[in-house]
């Protein structure tokens, strides 16, 4: 029985331990055999914390040129996300966007993040004439648009951008950490670890938080001192952003 590489990597896997494949090229490549070129891959990083910007980045990797080991950024240890993060800026055309968080309190989170992702795909040094978006929302482009779920784990360029947004993202909340202290952003990123829950409760929100995360508006109503009604006052209950303290 002959077995391909896979199987041999599968079988030496420990037991009840599943192998994932790595993003491809794949659909890339079917494109440019079409004559379809530049083609992009974006995604985001930072939609889930209660402080801080969305970081939208674009990516089009050079076909000839692709670092080895791209993978969706949550699968990679920060220091690899650093070492393909430098390989992928030194051999890729790449843009990279922000929301800031008064956008997300004007426009609501998927919006704003969309806003981003359109804006780094406009950003790119040539517009290219495909995008590949992780997620299920196609964006607002003059180019051709797939969406495609669960895009940072299936499309190589996608991934090429979901390292570069979580490592912008990350430098970001660490200088944004100095101007902070004490509520531990280059620790947490902004995220609602019980940390940042705590600081928040004794510190209150800063200016980088985002204004209707459900524990960003109960800081707000401590520490301004008023009911969470008033606070409110015409913004629909529906319309605040319950969060985990889970990563992306």
């Amino acid at each position: 029985m002959i077995r391909d590489k896979s199987q041999n990597d599968q079988a030496k896997l420990p037991k009840g331990v599943i192998a994932v494949a790595p993003p491809s090229f794949r659909r890339e490549r079917a494109l440019i055999k079409r004559g379809v070129w530049p083609v992009a891959g974006c995604d985001e990083a930072g939609r889930g914390p209660l402080a801080g910007p969305v970081v939208a980045a674009a990516v089009v990797l050079d076909p000839k040129r692709i670092p080895k080991g791209i993978d969706d950024s949550k699968r990679l240890t920060p220091e690899r996300r650093e070492e393909l993060f430098e390989e992928i800026c030194a051999t890729a055309s790449f843009a990279v966007a922000f929301a800031s968080p008064a956008r997300i309190d004007r426009d609501n989170i998927l919006r704003a993040s969309l806003w981003a992702l359109a804006r780094a795909v406009h950003a790119l040094p040539e517009m290219p004439k495909h995008v590949f978006v992780d997620g299920r929302d196609k964006l607002d482009t003059s180019c051709d648009c797939d969406a495609v779920i669960g895009g940072d784990g299936l499309v190589i360029s996608i991934a090429a951008a979901s390292i570069i947004a979580k490592v912008s993202r990350d430098r970001l909340m660490c200088k944004l950490a100095q101007d902070c202290p004490g509520y531990g952003f280059e620790q947490h990123k902004g995220y609602a670890v019980p940390e940042h829950l705590e600081a928040l409760h004794r510190l209150g929100p800063t200016v980088h938080h985002r204004r209707f995360f459900a524990p960003v508006v109960a800081a707000r109503a401590k520490h301004e001192g008023v009911s969470i009604e008033n606070l409110l006052g015409t913004v629909q209950v529906s319309e605040i952003v319950e969060v985990s303290a889970a990563a992306s």
